[in-house]
């Protein structure tokens, strides 16, 4: 079931690093993702290098380039953006050509989720050195104590900060995300510069980037919705901009949680705020991984879709750990399980997927076990009352072989529309209380076959009864274990229809044509061995019309009992599979 699934799902975009991933995948019933490249369209641009008082500037993307294209770290799609616009705009202005050749890097504080910025100190063909400095806004705020306007450079004052704070809001609003730049120059170039040198900045204007939603995020909410899965949004980005994107998809954002606010909170208020929350913002990846701890603590199967550095820590703590092709390497080697396409649909499909695996497995496992257990409990039974075995240990071998060749077709069963729509969790005590409640039924008619096989079938068929030390006793042992034999094949196999699903078979829930054939084969191929080559190796005989009429009454009546209890047991566990 499993390999048969990992095949299917990568047909589906959907790679399977760890195969029991793929039932997990199927379990969860809230996922957890960062809106970048899930919800947006993943292809960012730059829209507006602004000065401070939000006019269109190309001074200020001339710093925001020498920190984007002189950083060593990995530079991501705002770097890119930023470096692409910068490109495009050097042919009409001269201040943006030749940067990369006009300065040369001389140190560099690289980002981290605590300060939310980064840093590069350049030389210019001057020697002039400067540190530029490009982070969140607010955080670009706080190490500013100056601002430059139109080459003035001129102290920070409150009433400026809030002219920035309320440009920027309303850039937020339009779901357009923003970056400060600042810097500072004059200074040495023989320094080990510490992140305590990012203070007394000059912010020099910020960046307004657009990432549109993706139009397939609405529907695919939806979607995963209707299978039973909440979606949150765990992201670094402040509350301006994630709010404006969540309800253009249709995600509920009458309240957002910030991560400094879940600093301030105990567990137990996390633990009732994350059930009611579906929007979380400026989140350190420390934060994102304990919102999901306490999702799981609160019973909830969690995956966690991401394809950063800082996702690894929540892919990690996460029940399915879910990444991109396109991730980062950390974030491919932390998933369970890669998307070809990072889209939710895709997700979707992986999920229901998940689910139909699942149902199959559990399909096979609970009636195996059931029929195991009451073929045992047969048994023991018979070897209380019956003064020979009711079946040979060959007979027992070739029974289990043959119906584990027809169970070979049920990863390939259908599954029922109902099963799919909600998440499902692998329980050990349903498979036992399954096993209780199924096993013995098949063993009421076990020992029925019994009692009609040595007081009525056999006896008719041999002309004797059984009379222990005589010569007819061996065949009449043999046309006994030949019965029971055979009517346990077809009772084994027969009420596979029976128990795959909920609903009444065939009429309410079709099986896959190949469980039907493989079925039929097993029964049917059982039933012919006495009366091919093997019979003798076997030890089995032929039997006559009386057998199989008693054969055909008994496993009506069995596959009737199946559903009777069948019907209690949903009733009282609210449960099939």
């Amino acid at each position: 079931s499993l390999a048969k699934g990992s095949i299917i799902m990568a047909k589906e975009k959907v790679v399977i690093k760890k195969l029991n991933a793929i039932q997990d995948l199927g379990a969860i019933d809230i996922l957890c993702t960062d809106k970048t490249g899930t919800l947006t369209q993943d292809e960012i641009v730059l829209e507006y290098p602004l000065d401070i008082h939000g006019d269109l500037d190309m001074a200020v993307l001339r710093r925001a380039y020498l920190n984007s294209y002189f950083q060593t770290g990995l530079k991501n799609l705002m770097d890119r953006a930023i470096i692409s616009r910068t490109e495009k705009e050097a042919k009409e202005y001269p201040i943006l050509q030749n940067l990369d050749t006009n300065f040369q890097k001389i140190d560099e504080l690289p980002f981290d989720f605590e300060r939310r910025r980064m840093s590069v100190i350049v030389k210019d063909d001057s020697h002039v050195v400067s540190m530029v400095t490009k982070g969140a806004l607010e955080e670009m705020l706080t190490i500013s104590t100056y601002v430059e306007y139109r080459g003035e450079i001129i102290p920070l004052t409150e009433d400026i900060r809030q002219e920035v704070l309320a440009e920027v809001a309303q850039l937020n609003r339009q779901g357009l995300r923003v970056l400060g730049v600042g810097y500072k120059s004059g200074l040495q170039e023989d320094y080990a510069y510490a992140v305590t040198d990012e203070s007394d900045m000059i912010l020099t204007g910020y960046l307004a980037f657009l990432d549109p939603p993706k139009p397939s995020a609405a529907p695919a909410i939806k979607a995963l919705l209707e299978h039973g899965v909440k979606t949150k949004i765990l992201t670094g980005d402040n509350e301006k901009v994630t709010q404006a994107i969540c309800e253009k998809v249709g995600l509920d954002v009458e309240e957002i949680l910030l991560g400094a606010d879940i600093d301030q909170m105990s567990d137990e208020q996390l633990a009732e705020a994350v059930e009611k929350v579906t929007v979380f913002a400026k989140l350190s990846p420390d934060q994102k991984a304990r919102i999901i701890l306490q999702l799981k603590n609160n019973g909830h199967g969690v995956g966690y879709m991401g394809d950063g550095i800082n996702d690894a820590p929540s892919m990690k703590v996460a029940d399915v750990g879910i990444s991109v092709d396109t991730a980062v390497d950390i974030a491919k080697e932390t998933a369970d399980v890669i998307l070809l396409d990072k889209d939710l649909m895709v997700l979707e499909t992986g999920i229901v997927e998940g689910r139909k695996v699942y149902a199959n497995m559990t399909k096979y496992i609970k009636m195996t076990v059931s029929s195991n257990f009451g073929n045992i409990f047969s048994l023991l039974v018979a070897s209380i009352f019956l003064p020979f075995l009711p079946m040979s240990p060959v007979h027992l071998i070739v029974l289990n072989l043959v119906y584990d060749l027809s169970c070979v077709a049920l990863p390939f069963d259908n599954v029922d529309q109902d099963f799919l729509k909600q998440p499902h969790t692998w329980e050990a005590k349903s498979i036992t209380r399954f096993m209780v409640w199924m096993g013995p039924i098949s063993s009421v008619f076990d020992i029925l076959t019994f009692i009609f096989l040595y007081f009525v079938i056999v006896p008719l068929m041999t002309g004797h009864d059984y009379v222990h030390g005589s010569e007819s006793a061996l065949q009449f042992i043999i046309f006994f274990q030949t019965g029971w034999f055979i009517e346990s094949m077809w009772s084994q196999t027969m009420v596979i229809h029976m128990l795959r699903t909920a609903k009444v078979p065939f009429v309410q829930s079709r099986p896959a044509w190949l469980v039907i054939l493989m079925t039929l084969v097993a029964a049917f191929f059982v039933t012919s061995l006495p009366y091919g080559p093997l019979v003798h190796i076997l030890r089995l005989a032929p039997l006559g019309l009386p057998y199989f009429l008693f054969l055909i009454c008994i496993i009506f009546l069995y596959m009737f009992s199946v559903t009777l209890i069948k019907n209690f047991y949903i009733k009282k566990y609210k449960e099939w599979l």
